[in-house]
């Protein structure tokens, strides 16, 4: 048995404990989740998937349980500056040291039972989560569903909230594909939110196959912009005079959507009031999605890194930033879709800065001058020696009233948000 005396000390010996950074199965860590929680015991559960808005889910019903009182825990990931904010109580990252004891705890039931990086931390929300006498725990998947370690969770409403193409080595390379992955949260007799308009067949066939509830966007639920604010409708049910999401970009009006349609499921258990969700989406915050920092020259900041983010970060900045200079500062790692997100993007962006970064999952400058390069793109600057030299340089090419736009990454983004707070 190891033991380490800080949260330091236990994430460099889990990030090389396990031969593979992505591991999918739930055999390893359902039995280390039976041994440390024999009788399974857990406050009511929401299991969110989706390629793209499963962040933006999980930060709505945390904003929307806690106006109404709620004591709730929300497990996310990646985190963007410590590893604690992928395990929050009631808004607030738990501290050093309840990670470090439930990391023991883990560690004194694993036997020789290999887990990840990932399922250490999702084994240690978990454990967490079921000592801290909550109303409601939400839990974001990680990659996928059927395999991923927050399904050996039985969640009491799932929600999935848009299917695109990602992570394709693992999960598929179809939206066909991808969807059955995700419906594997789907349980029978349980609410099944879909929040995508255009949902794959195979998420619906699994849905009937495992007798879910099936609700979809579009057909049992949706919304409505009106003159003044918008409109939650389900059948006969409808919320009015709803505020405008404070996560901006028009898909946010589908994950509230969605959103709203599983509070209304879990009413009978957990009953939350109109005043509550209206508070709750004016009020809601997600770092690195669609993050303004104003200025002479502001920054916008996107953790946008496939195909279906960067489509509606393009449709984002052709509304709100009609007209402007957008300067990219770029970076992605090797295994995502560089190329489609190059064509995609390029036709607003007026130049772009490649950062480096140091993960050993990202592109290489040697590869990103490839690939610009085959896409015909000449615009572009290298030769930084990581994201604060790349900035400056952006920023030396701007004028006032431009754009200064940093995506691709959480890593890029976080990187980002270090040098801000650090008052660069």
């Amino acid at each position: 048995m190891v033991y380490f005396d800080t949260l330091k000390g236990w994430l460099s010996w889990q990030e090389n404990s396990h031969p593979l950074t992505i591991d999918l199965g739930l055999e390893r860590v359902a039995k280390v989740y039976q041994a440390l929680n024999p009788s399974e015991i857990k406050p009511l559960t929401i299991t969110v998937a989706g390629t793209n808005g499963k962040g933006s889910c999980v930060a709505y019903f945390e904003a929307i349980y806690r106006a109404q009182g709620y004591r709730v825990g929300a497990y996310t990931s990646p985190h963007i500056l410590k590893y604690n904010e992928r395990i929050k109580i009631d808004g607030k990252p738990v501290s050093d040291g309840l990670i470090c004891n439930a990391f023991e705890r883990i560690e004194s039931v694993r036997d020789h039972t290999s887990l990840s990086y990932f399922e250490f931390g999702t084994l240690a929300a978990l454990d967490i989560f079921s000592r801290a006498n909550l109303d409601i725990q939400l839990l974001e998947v990680g990659l996928g569903g059927r395999l991923d370690a927050v399904n050996i969770v039985e969640p009491d409403v799932a929600v999935i909230s848009s299917i695109g193409i990602d992570h394709v080595a693992w999960l598929g390379e179809t939206r066909e594909a991808i969807g059955y992955e995700k419906a594997g949260i789907f349980r029978a007799s349980v609410p099944a939110i879909v929040g995508d308009p255009i949902p794959p067949k195979s998420l619906v066939q699994i849905a009937e196959e495992k007798k879910a509830c099936f609700y979809a966007l579009g057909k049992d639920f949706g919304y409505a912009k009106r003159q003044q604010g918008w409109e939650w409708f389900s059948g006969e049910k409808r919320i009015s005079h709803l505020p405008e999401p404070a996560l901006k970009g028009e898909h946010q009006y589908r994950n509230a959507s969605a959103v709203i349609m599983a509070i209304d499921q879990l009413a009978h258990r957990l009953p939350v009031n109109e005043q509550s969700i209206r508070t709750g989406l004016e009020n809601v915050e997600l770092p690195g999605r669609f993050q303004l920092l104003e200025g002479d020259i502001s920054v916008l900041l996107d953790v946008g890194h496939n195909p279906e983010a960067v489509r509606t970060l393009v449709e984002y900045l052709t509304q709100n930033f009609p007209n402007k200079r957008i300067h990219a500062i770029f970076s992605m790692m090797k295994d995502k879709d560089i190329a489609e997100v190059l064509r995609i993007m390029n036709p607003v962006v007026y130049d772009w800065f490649f950062a480096p970064l140091t993960n050993i999952r990202a592109a290489t400058e040697t590869l990103m001058r490839e690939i610009f390069s085959q896409q015909g793109i000449g615009n572009v600057s290298f030769g930084y020696t990581g994201f604060v030299d790349a900035f400056a340089h952006a920023k030396k090419q701007a004028n006032t009233g431009d754009l200064l736009l940093v995506f691709g990454s959480f890593f890029l983004v976080s990187d980002c948000l270090a040098e801000f707070q650090n008052g660069r």
